[in-house]
């Protein structure tokens, strides 16, 4: 077995991203089969055991992880061509209690570290997820993610039996087969899409295969988590009991 670099190592079992490992290893809060390693470029076999000190864990609890209900003429990251990133909509004034979740309030601290773990099209509208926590973001955006996402999504069009079944598996983009999806109609003008890979702009590019014109496009749910009553435009924080897988 070739050994790896610890914060890689690290980053593969989900217990922190990379940047991360690298700050617990330098601060001397990880050990390997019980001893304190603490020089970053570290390597270990994939069978040692790597644990955090409570110093991280306590790091890892302070991180927040958002749930913004995006509208349409954000993007998901940062600025681009004169248009505003959803982060701007992480305030103070906009933080959102009906959930009834929590007691943790806006702080600008929040926006420190803060990034989308995964994108939703300026066109597009519902649940973004922004973070500090590596973990989530690995979890969510990670190679192997396979976590749903599901959507609701508005067309105009004829759409046959054949070609129902094409969106749900059969269906190439950029010469690459899609992973098989679950597609079916929510009511005469309105699909429902869950999907477990996000490529770009990949539900509007199927329906132009089978001939359909996306008229809305709308998150509502990744993983567990549901969109659910938050308001559009505006942010929460994700419940201590709320997982996405």
């Amino acid at each position: 077995m070739e050994p790896l670099r610890l914060s890689k190592r690290m980053a593969q079992l989900g217990l922190c991203s990379r940047r991360e490992a690298d700050e617990y290893i330098e601060r001397g809060w990880v050990k390997v089969d019980g001893v304190v390693v603490n020089v970053l470029g570290s390597k270990v076999l994939p069978g040692q055991s790597i644990t955090l000190e409570r110093q991280a864990n306590e790091a890892q609890a302070r991180r927040a992880t958002i749930l913004l209900h995006k509208p349409v003429g954000y993007v998901s990251g940062q600025a681009e061509d004169g248009y505003t990133p959803a982060a701007a909509l992480v305030t103070r004034a906009l933080q959102y209690f009906g959930s009834g979740r929590g007691g943790m309030r806006f702080s600008p601290a929040l926006l420190r570290g803060l990034a989308p773990a995964g994108r939703l099209d300026i066109d597009s509208t519902g649940l973004l997820v922004l973070t500090q926590d590596g973990r989530i973001a690995r979890k969510l955006i990670g190679e192997a993610s396979g976590i749903e996402k599901e959507y609701l999504v508005r067309v105009e069009g004829n759409l046959s039996p054949a070609d129902l079944a094409r969106l749900n598996h059969g269906l190439v983009l950029d010469g690459k087969p899609l992973e098989p999806a679950r597609v079916d109609w929510q009511n005469r003008d309105q699909l429902r899409f869950v999907l477990r890979e996000g490529r770009k702009r990949q539900i509007r590019r199927m329906c132009e295969v089978v001939g359909l014109q996306v008229t809305g496009l709308k998150r509502v749910r990744i993983g567990s988590v549901m969109l659910g009553k938050l308001p559009e435009g505006q942010w929460r924080f994700l419940g201590a009991e709320e997982r996405f897988d």
